[in-house]
């Protein structure tokens, strides 16, 4: 026989239902049997080999799972929606993906401005920001607790910059040529205090507007200082028609770029001119198969391997394994707390670190250099 329910026992089941519907609407874009993450990030345009590259690498690592049956019987989509890196758009796709589409977490994002703009959005939501193409500082805050980094920071990069041209070249000249806007001045801030740590300063700035290769007045600055070496902080387009430039009018310093501009798209924008370029890496060897993780991603990637493609992959690698350890019922917050309770993840051979302050997984940075033929040199230190 039905019983009414008395007051209090409505409102516990209301509270209840209030619970699981928030519960609900926390946990988008999880099914019986899939997960769907987004990435927001440039697909066309001067700086599209990045957006795309990433893209591919996380493809190749959920199409690897995925042929194994998925992550607790769920396979993983991705869905992408291109910012054109700018900021503006990156709000717009950011919000898209986690309204719209909805989302379990958002993955490989590309830049420092469009990420600077779209992780407010993400923490407003509590959605996951998963392994962003930047190595910009803020990302770093453990403030950020939907934030995780894989690579290296640009602090990182501008400090080995500065060691290695001093210590093995014994430059003492040192110019930058950088994107003006949030991603520029962060490599321009890492160099600036390398060589202040050193009693140093810089020789000269130049600065290029972000998506477009007016690049001739930064040249012309940085020409009149004579340096031994400019930095360069910027995607693979104006990186390499500054270059080019410069070798027409035999200006040729030692040019030094950060791994965001995109190694294998610099070396074939150069073509002959990208000889003795110098790139620091934050991610392994792509070509070095005795490292089990580059084997799998060059058995994995449909396309030829490269760093961007691979730091997508290690990417996707990373947050299978976090699904992995978070269960059949993971949680937009369950994902995160693994991340960082777990601390070290090898992803096949290659240790990630994280801690309750520490959401970068990665450390290291290497030197590589373009060769005649445009492949790449893994090197130890730089030499004339």
């Amino acid at each position: 026989m039905f019983k009414p329910l008395g007051r209090a026992a409505v409102l516990a089941a209301g509270a209840l239902a209030f619970v699981s519907a928030t519960s609900a609407a926390a946990d988008d874009g999880i099914t019986a049997d899939t997960i769907l993450f987004g990435q927001a990030a440039v697909l066309e345009g001067p700086a599209s080999a990045l957006g795309q590259g990433m893209r591919a690498g996380i493809l190749a690592a959920f199409e690897e799972i995925n042929a194994r049956g998925g992550v607790h019987g769920r396979k993983l989509k991705l869905v992408s929606v291109d910012d054109g890196y700018e900021p503006d758009r990156s709000i717009v796709a950011t919000k898209k993906l986690i309204e719209e589409e909805r989302v379990f977490a958002l993955i490989g994002a590309v830049g420092t401005p469009t990420s600077n703009a779209a992780v407010p959005v993400a923490s407003a939501a509590r959605v996951p920001f998963i392994g962003p193409f930047t190595g910009a500082g803020f990302l770093r805050d453990p403030k950020l607790e939907n934030v995780i980094n894989i690579r290296a920071s640009y602090a990182a990069e501008t400090e080995a910059w500065v060691k290695h041209l001093t210590e093995d070249l014994k430059i003492k000249k040192i110019a930058i040529f950088y994107q003006d806007d949030t991603f520029g001045r962060a490599g321009l801030d890492g160099i600036k205090a390398a060589l202040q740590r050193r009693g140093m300063e810089l020789a000269a700035e130049g600065t290029f507007e972000r998506n477009t290769v007016a690049v001739k007045s930064a040249l012309l600055t940085l020409k009149r200082a004579e340096p031994e070496a400019v930095a360069m902080v910027g995607p693979y387009k104006p990186c390499a028609e500054f270059i080019k430039l410069a070798r027409k009018t035999e200006f040729n310093p030692v040019f030094l770029n950060i791994s965001f501009v995109g190694a294998s798209a610099l070396a074939k924008e150069l073509g002959p001119d990208g000889k003795g370029v110098v790139v620091t890496q934050v991610v392994p060897f792509p070509w070095d198969a005795s490292l089990k993780v580059v084997a799998d991603y060059q058995a994995a990637i449909k396309a030829t391997p490269e760093f961007v493609s691979l730091e997508g992959y290690l990417v996707g690698r990373l947050a299978i394994a976090a699904l992995d350890k978070a269960g059949p019922a993971p949680t937009r917050a369950s994902l995160i707390k693994v991340i960082k309770d777990t601390g070290k993840f090898d992803i096949g051979g290659l240790t990630m670190t994280f801690g309750p302050q520490k959401n970068q997984g990665l450390d290291q940075v290497f030197l590589t250099v373009i060769q005649p033929d445009g492949s790449f040199k893994a090197v130890d230190r730089l030499a004339l």
